[in-house]
């Protein structure tokens, strides 16, 4: 049995729209794989400060799922994952970072480790060096417990002592701003200048265009930004045209990576703006009850046959924007492939 339908409506975009879009080799530098049988019990249970609507895309993602799922979906390309897992629950760590690791080794791919803030750089160091890691990804779930989900700051997902590690071995840090205004916060702003500052030799990643899912989100952001000449953005589960426009006028097609955030990238959706907010329109019945998160919303049967791949449409997105800032074939060759293999040190 497949592992998801592609339907002729999909094959169809691939093939007029996004096959000769792509170059051949590309570098995937947000996905997240793991196996249910690693996530406990409480885990399931556990307040992840976070939306729902993911959780209902996929159980789990195995690494042979994610080799299929490239295969399925972008038929003819070479794509190769940067790696990392997926917790809420700090009891999860050691299991799904060694899983990752071990996907890593018999895949040759590269992935990040899964850390944790309460970490002690020691402790830190030995895992990412021990289990081949070239740099770390955590999330604001793993935030200290009395926290507020809407005041979680940078320094509590990665706190200095841990940037400092990362700035000496000269690793990639994968950054998921927190906080409810997003990129445009300006607690992330100061903290994400300051990161490059203090540790100029972390290759810091700015992971979904800073969330921001709507053109609101980005607001005076990357003007503010402007001073860290070296910041890195990818683009993962954003389809925002407009977003990636201002992106592109702003840091130039050499900071900007592709991202999938795979599973969540299979999921059947279109993504509308509404008041600043960004909704995940579906398929009626196919991810269970939307009302468990607010940023879903069934579509009618009509419609939704008309509803294809979340990467096709952040890839069409980003297509529309590049044509509209007048990129290139190298341009696109870059931000598919080329940014990455520089800034993971990895080519094939």
């Amino acid at each position: 049995m497949a592992l998801f339908e592609v339907k002729p409506l999909d094959s169809r975009i691939y093939e007029e729209e996004i096959r000769d879009f792509l170059p051949e080799k590309i570098i995937d530098v947000h996905t997240h794989i793991w196996l249910d049988e690693n996530i406990t019990k409480e885990s399931r249970e556990y307040d992840s400060r976070s939306v729902a609507w993911p959780s209902l895309v996929a159980k789990d993602n195995s690494a042979e799922d994610l080799a299929e799922t490239y295969r399925l979906m972008l038929p003819g390309k070479k794509v190769v994952p940067l790696m990392f897992g997926s917790v809420h629950n700090p009891a999860d760590i050691g299991a799904v970072n060694g899983y990752v690791r071990d996907g890593a080794r018999r895949y040759g791919y590269p992935a990040l480790y899964y850390s944790h803030p309460d970490m002690d750089a020691e402790t830190l160091e030995e895992e990412i060096r021990s289990g081949g890691f070239i740099g770390v990804k955590s999330y604001l779930s793993l935030a200290p417990r009395y926290i507020p989900e809407g005041e979680i700051r940078c320094y509590d997902i990665f706190p200095p002592h841990q940037l400092k590690l990362m700035d000496r071995l000269k690793m990639v840090v994968m950054l998921h701003v927190p906080r409810h205004a997003r990129l445009r916060d300006p607690v992330n702003l100061a903290q994400i200048l300051e990161i490059k500052e203090r540790y100029p030799d972390i290759k810091l990643i700015i992971a979904h265009v800073g969330r921001a899912y709507c053109e609101e989100d980005a607001a005076g952001a990357f003007e503010a930004l402007r001073p860290a000449k070296d910041l890195l953005f990818d683009f993962s589960a954003n389809c925002n045209q407009r977003v990636f426009e201002m992106l592109i006028e702003s840091v130039g097609p050499e900071r900007i990576m592709f991202g999938s955030d795979m599973p969540i990238l299979r999921m059947r959706t279109r993504r509308i703006d509404e008041n600043g907010k960004y909704i995940n329109l579906i398929p009626p019945g196919l991810y269970g009850d939307p009302t468990c998160d607010s940023h879903l919303r069934e579509v009618s049967e009509e419609e939704a046959e008309s509803i294809t791949f979340f990467l096709y449409e952040e890839i069409l997105a980003m297509k529309k924007a590049a044509a509209i800032c007048g990129l290139g074939k190298g341009d696109i060759e870059k931000m598919f492939y080329g940014n990455a293999a520089r800034t993971l040190g990895y080519e094939f």
